[in-house]
Parts: C-alpha cells; structure tokens; sequence
C-alpha cells in the first residue's frame, strides 16, 4: 500500500477493483454533449451515458444555468413540514408523464433510496387497506435494485448480498428470464418466457397471497446485463398481482427517460404497475436525486388511514432538494424542446442493426437491444469469468471509447443526442476490438 501522499490512496471508490484501478488510473476530467476528455487529453464519446445516466448529453447549458441561478437564490430549504415551490412543480410534471393514475410523487436522492421508499409505501398501503400480513417482498434472480438493505434483499445479484447477511427476512425470487438456448440473438422482445411469470403464482400457492405485499421488477433489467422481457412477461405479471392483490412495482432507474423510447418503459410497452421508481435521468445527473410515482389509491389509502399527523414516517433530508428539482425541470424542459424521447424510438432500429452487426464476432455467444440499449454477452474465458469483459472495457477506453462491462457483458447506453455517425463508431471500435482481444 503506497503512503498518505498517494492523492489516490483516500477515496474508497465504489464497485470498483480498487487495487487494480489505482495501479493503472483512467481518469475523466471534463465532459461536453456525447464527449468525455480524459487526464491525458484524449477524447472518450461516451457509450453509456455515464452510467445509464446522462440521456441528454453532458454539461447542457439549460441545466446549469438552472442549478446556479437556484444555488445563489435557495440553496437549501427542509421539505419536513415546511416546503418551497420547485418540488411541487416538478411533481405536477413528472405526474404528467407518468401511466394514467400513477400522480402522486415521492422524491429521494438516488435510485437505491427509490426501491426502498418504494417497498416501504407498499408494505404500509397494505397495512393502511387491513392486510397486515402482508409483509413479504418478492424480487427476482440477476435483478439489480441498488444497493439500501431492501434493494440488496429483493435484489439478485449474488455479488452484491454475500457480503451482507441474509438481508431482510420474508423475501422470496421469482426465476430471471434469460435463455440463451431459446432467444439467442432475439431482435426485439424474446419470444420465449412469458410462462416464467408463473413463478409467482407459484410463490403464492407457496407462502399464501395474504404473505406478498409487493412484488418489484426491472421491466427492462439492466445493470446485469441488458435482460429484455419475453413477449407477454408484464402483462401476465400485472395479471397475476391483480387476482392476489399484490403491488406490482416497475424499478425504471434506468429505463426512465426515453432509454426504451418513452418517458416510461411502463407507458412505451402498455403494461402500468402501481408504483414506478427513477433516478438517473431524471436531472440528467447534474444533482443526485430519485422519485417513486405512486397510484392515487395507494397514496391516498396511506393519506386516509391516519385520522391527523404525519401519515408516512419516512422521507430523507434532501428530498425535492432546490437544485435537484431546478435540474429536473430543466432537464424535463430538453426532453420535450428536442423530442428526446422520440428520437430514442426512432433510432432504435439503425441502433439494433448496428448492435447485431457483431453477431459474426469472436466470442459473442448473444446480442440483446432495445430502444437505445444493448448488451453485448461474450463467451467466458475458462477460470476467468469477467475477464474478457473488463479486458474489452479498458481497451474501449484507451481507444476512445466509454462502453460498461457487467460479469460477461459489454452494455451500451449511449445519451439520446446520439448520432448515427457516432453510432457506428461505436461498434466500428468494438468489432475492431472483438477480433482483437482473445
């Protein structure tokens, strides 16, 4: 370990290899619409949105207007009791993207605090409606849902709970839906796996539905590697929740915001759940911050099981933060004024051409996309699992390029003011690197 004078030695960096990144650092110091510039001077067009954050380019200049005209007008005020006007606006409009009936909005500062805010307002809607039982939180196999205890219980990903304890107790999984042997190289929705939404009934016949407060799914799961839903997975999903009275919650951290084409996976793919939580997004990453949309129903069951007082004891000391509203709105404002979302769609087929152009690549073994998505998934080495895909990860960067590797997979996210120039230079440099890289 080097000394206390090592510049790098203080910061425990997150979901990293610290050892190895701080013997070998790649650092980014400045960023400008599609664009990165790394320590050396060298330019770096980002294939992931930061990290499936950063849908409307970097740096725009409305947003940080936005965020320093607010800075040095109200750089803080509490939401508890009290309030300021920017997060009731920025509510009103984010309830008007959202499904029909999904209007009352909860801010939080990420995505974690979203599935946990979430969970929470689940178990005590069902508490408010008379069904205290309900206490089971039901998530499933290689889902990501942050990184608060909840998220690591409904969560998937065994990397992420080992280290933790068993987490929450009264979870249960439903099966993940990827199969390789039936939707290998699938354009579009798989059209194999709608039956694995029956997993839940059958974890109903198994705990008894008066047990399921929730059940939370990624319509799209993407921190494990770009999972597209089979044809007909939600609908059957909602089916089943409605006949046992089970909230169906969408994680859209990521597909929120035009990823997929829409202001929701939810709304772009007809399936409405009862609650949606978001992050990234949703200020363009300018200011942390998350929310959950919420159906009328279950907010106002909450609201009106409590004869005065505070009906939800929960909440966070940045929640609807001024700056992270003002970067909200003016992040929503770029959205609409450029048709971002819309663009998403209408990209989205040169976007799947491009991505399934390295079908005939060494190693790749599946290629999944969707909207302004993909996941690359390459053949593991032996007795090196992830190996490949790191490898991929840091020879994309030193060749110019930000790309994300998960475990086996290269995901792409690229922000929504992507070019199709930039597009195929971005799998123009990773079919150079596929037949290079053993």
């Amino acid at each position: 370990m080097k000394g206390e004078n090592d510049p790098l030695a203080s910061f425990w960096m997150p979901f990293t290899a610290n050892r190895a990144y701080k013997a070998q650092p790649r650092q980014l110091v400045s960023a400008s619409g599609m664009y990165y510039q790394s320590a050396d001077g060298r330019q770096i067009l980002d294939g992931t949105s930061g990290l499936w954050c950063s849908n409307a380019g970097h740096c725009r200049a409305e947003i940080v207007e936005a965020i320093t005209k607010t800075a040095a007008t109200l750089d803080y005020a509490p939401t508890f009791q009290l309030g300021h006007p920017l997060p009731f606006e920025l509510a009103q409009r984010l309830a008007a993207l959202m499904p029909d009936g999904l209007d009352r909005i909860f801010f939080t500062n990420s995505g974690s605090e979203s599935v946990d805010t979430a969970l929470k307002i689940a178990m005590n809607v069902q508490r408010a409606r008379g069904q205290g039982t309900r206490t089971r939180l039901i998530g499933r196999e290689r889902a990501y849902h942050g990184t608060g205890f909840g998220g690591i219980s409904v969560g998937g990903l065994v990397n992420n709970r080992r280290a933790f304890g068993g987490g929450l107790p009264g979870t249960d999984h439903l099966r993940h839906t990827h199969d390789p042997d039936r939707n290998a190289f699938s354009r579009g929705f798989p059209q194999h796996g709608a039956e694995l939404a029956d997993d839940l009934q059958r974890l109903v016949d198994l705990h008894g539905a008066e047990t399921i407060a929730a059940v939370i799914v990624e319509p799209m799961a993407g921190s494990t590697g770009v999972l597209i839903p089979p044809v007909g997975y939600l609908h059957r999903l909602r089916d089943i929740c409605d006949r046992h009275g089970i909230i169906l919650i969408f994680d859209e951290v990521i597909t929120a915001f035009g990823r997929v084409g829409g202001a929701t996976a939810a709304s772009e793919w007809g399936v409405t759940p009862d609650i949606i939580t978001m992050a990234k997004g949703l200020t363009n990453a300018a200011v942390p911050m998350g929310a959950v949309a919420v159906k009328r129903e279950l907010h106002d069951a909450v609201i009106e099981s409590v004869p005065g007082g505070i009906e939800l004891f929960h909440g966070y000391t940045y929640s609807g933060h001024p700056l992270a509203a003002a970067a909200g709105l003016a992040a929503l404002d770029v959205y609409e004024r450029e048709g971002l979302f819309e663009r998403a769609r209408e990209l989205g087929a040169y976007w799947e051409d491009a991505a399934h152009s390295l079908k005939v690549g060494r190693h790749v073994v599946d290629i999944r996309a969707i909207g302004l998505v993909a996941g690359i998934e390459l053949e593991p080495r032996p007795g090196a699992p992830a190996a490949r895909a790191t490898e991929f990860f840091h020879a994309a960067f030193d060749n110019g390029l930000l790309i994300r590797a998960t475990g086996d997979i290269i995901a792409l996210s690229p922000p929504l003011i992507v070019e199709k120039a930039q597009i195929d230079e971005m799998f123009g440099k990773l079919a150079e690197l596929v037949e290079r890289i053993d």
